[in-house]
């Protein structure tokens, strides 16, 4: 028997407008699944980060057809991450001379797609 060798196929969304936290919440949802069953739920799911996890996934499943000729339908989700990007600081200021600051966070989504073995 022929041994088997495993691709991953990447894609990275950098400079997310939106913060780490909130795309986790979307991506512990999706996490091991089959990458268009994640499409599925993903495309029914309310928050605005579901729009930008979906596109970072349809990404990696574009890479692994046109640059590695893999069946989209083969695709398995097998590292999904948030992480923090940088963060915009600005503010106005309150009453009584006091400062209020803006945090503007952004985050970088990380989707590794690796081909599912048939048995």
């Amino acid at each position: 028997m022929a041994e088997y060798e495993s691709f991953e196929v990447r894609a990275v969304a950098k400079y997310v407008p939106i913060s780490a936290q909130k795309v986790r919440l979307v991506i512990d949802q999706v996490r091991g699944m089959r990458a268009e069953d994640a499409l599925a739920v993903l495309a029914y799911m309310p928050q605005r980060a579901a729009l930008l996890v979906t596109k970072t996934i349809a990404s990696a499943l574009a890479n692994a057809d046109e640059n590695f000729g893999f069946d989209r339908s083969d695709m398995v989700i097998s590292y999904i991450a948030a992480d923090e990007g940088p963060t915009r600081r600005h503010g106005r200021f309150g009453a009584r001379g006091r400062f209020k600051p803006i945090l503007r966070r952004s985050s970088h989504i990380t989707v590794v797609l690796i081909e599912e073995e048939v048995s």
